[in-house]
C-alpha cells in the first residue's frame, strides 16, 4: 500500500504522529500554490513566513529519512491547485490512498471532501493533533443558547483540564482577573529587547515577486523575525515565559508610540501554524506561576487567551460556517478608506496601528479591536471588506480564528451572537490606554469642531443611527441616558459632523 500524505502551510508540526515511523511507501507533499496566495491579498511577511516554514519542515522530514515531494511556487509542473497536483502525484507514485490532516478553514475542508471519488483513490482526513477541543464542542455546549459567551466555555475547560484550579475552585478565588490587566504603560518597566532570530529570506521573496503574487506591507525579507520552525518557536516561548510574562497582564491592553511590542508574546503565528502546541504553552505559563515566576493575573490572562478565547472562536467558526462570513447585521456598506493600505491618515492612533500592521504584519488585540476595529464599526465599513483586510494583513490570521474575531467581536456583524455589545468607544478610551492622542492633528476633547477627534462624533452618531437595536441593551444604557441629556442642537451638530466625516473618509 502506497500512501500520499498532504501537509498544509499551517500544519508545520514535526511532532505529529505521522512522522514517528519512516516508511518508504509513505510519501509526503507540501505545495506552494497561487490558489492559497491569491484568495485574499496577503501581507508579504505572511506569504514569506509560511513558505519558509513549509520549506524548513520539508528539509527536516527529508533529514529524518521520509520521502518528500515539494512543489515550489515556480516549479514548471505546479498546477496551483491541490486536486490537480495530487492527481499527478498519485499517478507518478502509483499511490493507493491519500491522507490529509483536517484543515482549519471551511473552504479547504469542503474542497478536500470533494476530492473523494475524484482522484481515483480513497481520500482520508485525520486529526491535526493540535487543538484542545473538538470542532463540535462549542456547538454542543451552547445548544439552545441565544448568546455564546466565552466565559462559560472557558470555565468549563478550566475545570475539565484542571488548569489553575485548586480543590475544584479557581486559584485565587476568581475565574477572571481581567480587571487587573488594564493599565496604561507610562514608559516603565522597559519592554524586553526583540531578541528573536533574524533570518534572510530574500530568495523566497524573489520567487514570490517573480511569480507575480500580489502582496502588501513591508516584506523585511533580509531581516526576518518570525520563526522558521519549532526549535525557534520554543526559544521564543521560553523567552516570553522568563522575561515577558511577569509584566504581560498589567500592560496587555496598553498601546504606545514608543514600543510596538510592549509585553506581548508574539507566539500566535507559531501557534496557528502548529509549530507550538497550545497545551505546552499553557503548561509553561501555569508552571511559571506555580514556581513564583509570574503573577496570577498575568498568568490567568494569558491562559484565557489560549484555553478560552482561541478554542472558543474556533468552536464558533465551525458551528456557524458556512455563511458566518456573510454576516452584516447592521447593514454597513462603506468601502475601506485608502489609508488602510498606507497608514497615511492624520488620526495618530490609526496611523500607528495600521502603520505597525503594514510594517510588521502584527498588532495586538486592543489595536485590532479598539482602534482599527472600533473605527471600522463606527464608520460603517463593510464587514466583509474589513474581514478580508484583517485576514490578509496579520501574520497569525487564519480564517478560523480571524473571522469570528472580526465579524463577531469587532464588527458586531453576527448580530450579537458572540459579543454582548458593540465594542465601540470615543477618543477618551484610546487616550486613556495610549499616548496616541499626544501631538495628534485632532483634538480628543472636541466633538464637533473643525479639529475634533473623528472618534467622538462617530461614536455618538453610531448609537443614534442604531437606536432601535441598542437602546434597550443593559450593557450600553448609559450611552443612551447621556444622549437624552444632550440639547437638540448638540445632537444635530453631532449628526452633521458625522455626516461630514463619513463623506470624506479618505481625507481624515
Amino acid at each position: 500500500m502506497t500512501t500520499l500524505r498532504l501537509i498544509l502551510g499551517d500544519q508545520l508540526n514535526p511532532e505529529h504522529s505521522w512522522f514517528q515511523t519512516v516508511d518508504p511507501k509513505i510519501h509526503y507533499t507540501l505545495m506552494e500554490l497561487r490558489s492559497e496566495t491569491d484568495y485574499v491579498m496577503h501581507h508579504a511577511q505572511k506569504v514569506i513566513a509560511i513558505f519558509a516554514g513549509m520549506r524548513d519542515l520539508a528539509r527536516h522530514l527529508k533529514d529524518q529519512g521520509h520521502s518528500v515531494h515539494y512543489i515550489a511556487l515556480d516549479d514548471a509542473n505546479n498546477q496551483h491547485d491541490f486536486g490537480k497536483n495530487l492527481k499527478t502525484l498519485v499517478k507518478q507514485l502509483s499511490a493507493n490512498q491519500i491522507q490529509y490532516q483536517l484543515p482549519d478553514e471551511w473552504r479547504l475542508d469542503a474542497k478536500f471532501k470533494q476530492l473523494q471519488g475524484v482522484l481515483g483513490v480513497p481520500v482520508e482526513g485525520v486529526d491535526s493533533e493540535h487543538f484542545i477541543t473538538e470542532r463540535h464542542e462549542a456547538a454542543d455546549l451552547f445548544k439552545s443558547r441565544k448568546q455564546w459567551l466565552m466565559e462559560h466555555f472557558y470555565r468549563t475547560l478550566r475545570q475539565r483540564f484542571d488548569i489553575l484550579m485548586e480543590d475544584k475552585q479557581p486559584v485565587g478565588g476568581l475565574w477572571n482577573f481581567d480587571a487587573e490587566n488594564r493599565k496604561p504603560w507610562k514608559g516603565q518597566p522597559p519592554p524586553p529587547a526583540d531578541d528573536r532570530a533574524t533570518l534572510d529570506h530574500q530568495d523566497i521573496w524573489a520567487v514570490i515577486q517573480a511569480s507575480g503574487v500580489k502582496t502588501f506591507g513591508s516584506p523585511q525579507a533580509s531581516a526576518f523575525r518570525w520563526p522558521l520552525n519549532r526549535s525557534q518557536a520554543l526559544k521564543d516561548l521560553n523567552r516570553f515565559i522568563k522575561d515577558v510574562l511577569p509584566n504581560f497582564g498589567d500592560y496587555e491592553d496598553a498601546m504606545s508610540t514608543k514600543s510596538w511590542r510592549l509585553f506581548h508574546s508574539f507566539l500566535s503565528f507559531a501557534l496557528n501554524t502548529k509549530m507550538l502546541n497550545p497545551r505546552e504553552v499553557i503548561g509553561a505559563a501555569e508552571k511559571a506561576y506555580k514556581v513564583g515566576k509570574a503573577p496570577l493575573a498575568a498568568t490567568e490572562g494569558f491562559i484565557r487567551q489560549i484555553l478560552g478565547w482561541r478554542e472558543y472562536v474556533r468552536g464558533i467558526y465551525w458551528a456557524q460556517m458556512p455563511g458566518y462570513d456573510e454576516g452584516n447585521a447592521l447593514n454597513h456598506q462603506t468601502a475601506l478608506p485608502s489609508w488602510f493600505w498606507s497608514g497615511n491618515t492624520k488620526m495618530n492612533c490609526l496611523s500607528h496601528a495600521i502603520g505597525q500592521s503594514l510594517e510588521h504584519a502584527y498588532a495586538h488585540h486592543i489595536q485590532r479591536l479598539m482602534v482599527i476595529g472600533n473605527f471600522s464599526l463606527l464608520a460603517g465599513l463593510n464587514p466583509q471588506a474589513v474581514h478580508q483586510w484583517y485576514l490578509g494583513v496579520y501574520i497569525d490570521a487564519f480564517e478560523w480564528v480571524e473571522l469570528p474575531n472580526t465579524v463577531g467581536m469587532s464588527q458586531y456583524a453576527d448580530g450579537g451572537l458572540l459579543a454582548t455589545k458593540p465594542y465601540v468607544s470615543s477618543g477618551a478610551y484610546i487616550d486613556r490606554m495610549s499616548d496616541y492622542c499626544k501631538g495628534c492633528h485632532y483634538n480628543r476633547k472636541e466633538r464637533t469642531s473643525a479639529d475634533a477627534c473623528p472618534f467622538n462624533a462617530l461614536y455618538w452618531d453610531f448609537y443614534l443611527r442604531h437606536e432601535d437595536r441598542f437602546a434597550k441593551n443593559p450593557r450600553i444604557g448609559m450611552a443612551y441616558r447621556q444622549l437624552t441629556k444632550m440639547p437638540p442642537e448638540e445632537i444635530a451638530g453631532i449628526k452633521q459632523k458625522a455626516h461630514d466625516l463619513l463623506s470624506t473618509l479618505n481625507d481624515l
